[in-house]
């Protein structure tokens, strides 16, 4: 969970709940949650895995999970801009105005 508090930083307007950082909206919810690659064959530490998961919002109300990428990258600044970036593209709105 220390990647997704150093995340919590880049994004102050995502809600950390303890185990993901949501960023929720009236038609879009957005989790980043963070996964330890659990590879035995590979010696030392292994960079953390962070998951984004889109889900949009039903004619019913509830958050139908969509599509959802996995991102793995050492520098948290380049993590946290290719995450804005495909937060973006996916929503097709600006995650710092509005998600």
């Amino acid at each position: 969970m220390e990647v997704l508090k150093l995340l919590y930083d880049y994004f102050p307007m995502a809600v950390y709940t303890g185990k993901c950082l949501v960023f929720i909206s009236d038609e879009w919810r957005i989790e980043l949650t963070e996964h330890k690659n659990t590879n035995f064959g590979q010696p030392g530490e292994q960079l953390p895995l962070i998951r984004v998961r889109i889900f949009q919002k039903a004619l019913g109300g509830d958050f139908i999970p969509g599509h959802y990428e996995d991102f793995q990258l050492d520098s948290v600044s380049e993590l946290a801009t290719q995450i804005e970036r495909y937060i973006q593209f996916a929503v097709g709105k600006n995650i710092r105005e509005n998600v």
